[in-house]
């Protein structure tokens, strides 16, 4: 089990996750058309390179969820019982085809479940890098982790 149960985790803590992804023109092309999603920066090249980017812009979700998914092995990976919600989530600065990003975590807060015994609510800050070491995303994650008895 790579992820931690409840009871191991330390307000502040915070883990740098070795796993980063370069974005290509595929990740982007599929996700925005998996959910449907025919904003013009995203597929259009001329449309993007028309816009104050100058070039495709990625698709913020799909930015959301690579930040996430690059948390998961180090963080709730075999001890999930369920994600509670996602709160704050901004993206202070673009992503574009080629970036490298990589993902930090620190824990914020720790609570007992009030329903399930030696479980507990984790709070996890997670934050998204590009290579020149911009925050490109973050947001908290509240995540309902088993313990160690559990």
């Amino acid at each position: 089990m790579a992820g931690k149960p409840f009871d191991k985790w330390t307000i502040g803590e915070t883990l740098v996750h070795e796993i980063r992804r370069t974005v290509t023109e595929t990740d982007n092309l599929l996700f925005s058309t998996m959910t449907h999603n025919p904003q013009p920066l995203h597929l259009d090249i001329e449309a993007a390179k028309a816009s104050e980017f100058g070039q495709i812009l990625v698709n913020g979700t799909f930015t959301f969820a690579l930040m996430v998914g690059l948390s998961v092995g180090d963080t709730t990976l075999g001890t999930l019982i369920a994600n509670l919600g996602y709160d704050k989530l901004v993206m202070p600065a673009p992503v574009f085809i080629g970036d490298t990003l990589r993902a930090e975590t620190t824990i914020e807060a720790l609570r007992p479940s009030g329903s399930r015994p030696g479980a507990g609510i984790v709070t996890f800050a997670h934050r998204l890098l590009n290579q020149r070491d911009e925050v490109v995303c973050q947001c908290l994650r509240m995540a309902l982790v088993k313990g160690t008895m559990a």
